[in-house]
């Protein structure tokens, strides 16, 4: 498969019409809808349905859909790694991380770094903990920042000076908010929003001493922003990291930390044998540097 196909793939994928897609990509509509047929004998599978309207994908196209765009984005991270100057350090860097406040530590290197190397970039992916090694493993990703870790024996990582804090977000007029912290038997019958992210609930099942699924789990979430939403419009109470949210007076929200403490840990990842660009490189020493955090790379 060559990468100009892919592209032309995906651009009828998003257009959902192979001629609003032959327009944008500035070639005849014949000649992309045979692009299209040769890359479906190809893969010998069919990729696209063609309507009257609008064209659709299979559950093959849609697969490949997701693959071409990783594809593209590999390439165009290593076009450009490849290409910067020798005498000018510069170009991207790839991080992804869960929310946690302790991703300040890394919003400070970032500031030093570019500081000091004005034409390094930054690009941030918010996703769990699957997601990012997910990313990490395909290669687009450079770095992940994990909080409270699985097993991560295939990677080398720093652990970093910082401890999140487990508690449960509520409106202030919940009759928990009147309390200092809350305890296990304090979420039993209350409507709880949960994370979605396995490890987070072993941990949060253990400091409950019963299964997690026991709780009134009324909605998940993956990241809190929009949880947050749901529990000002009384859904349920939050359980999730301290400062994600950011709480004034005014607002309608408070936050009340687990009693026995619940914390995480937080570390950041990378593959082992990674291959790191000019800038990748740098970033690393900077993190290194100015935390002085222990590395490890078993």
């Amino acid at each position: 498969m060559e990468l100009r196909v892919l592209r032309y793939f995906l651009a009828v994928a998003r257009e959902e019409s192979i001629s609003a897609a032959a327009e944008s990509l500035h070639m005849s509509q014949p000649t992309l809808s045979r692009q299209l047929r040769d890359l479906e004998e190809e893969l010998g599978k069919q990729l696209i349905i063609r309507g009257n309207r609008k064209i659709g994908l299979t559950d093959e196209g849609r697969l490949l859909q997701k693959r071409a765009q990783e594809m593209i984005e590999l390439a165009e991270k290593t076009q450009s790694e490849i290409s910067k100057s020798d005498d000018l350090i510069s170009g991207d860097i790839y991080i992804g991380g869960g929310e946690t406040e302790g991703m300040r530590i890394v919003a400070k290197t970032i500031r030093k770094l570019q500081s000091d190397y004005p034409n390094i970039h930054i690009h941030l992916f918010s996703g769990n903990v699957t997601d990012i090694l997910e990313k990490l493993d395909k290669g687009l990703l450079d770095f992940g920042i994990l909080v409270n870790p699985p097993s991560i024996t295939n990677y080398n990582f720093i652990n970093l000076p910082f401890r999140d804090v487990t508690g449960l977000l509520m409106r202030k007029d919940s009759p928990l908010a009147t309390r200092d912290t809350v305890k296990p038997e304090d979420l039993n019958d209350i409507p709880i929003l949960a994370s979605r992210n396995v490890t987070a609930r072993r941990r949060i099942s253990a400091w409950l001493g019963r299964d997690f699924d026991t709780l009134n789990i009324v909605a998940t979430f993956n990241l809190i922003f929009n949880a947050a939403l749901l529990v000002e419009e009384g859904i349920g109470c939050a359980i999730c990291l301290d400062k994600l949210v950011r709480l004034s007076e005014k607002s309608p929200l408070c936050f009340r930390p687990f009693e026995p403490k619940l914390e995480a840990s937080l570390c950041i990842v990378w593959k082992k044998n990674q291959v790191f660009s000019k800038a990748s490189e740098k970033f690393k020493v900077y993190l290194t540097a100015t935390q002085k955090p222990s590395i490890i790379t078993t």
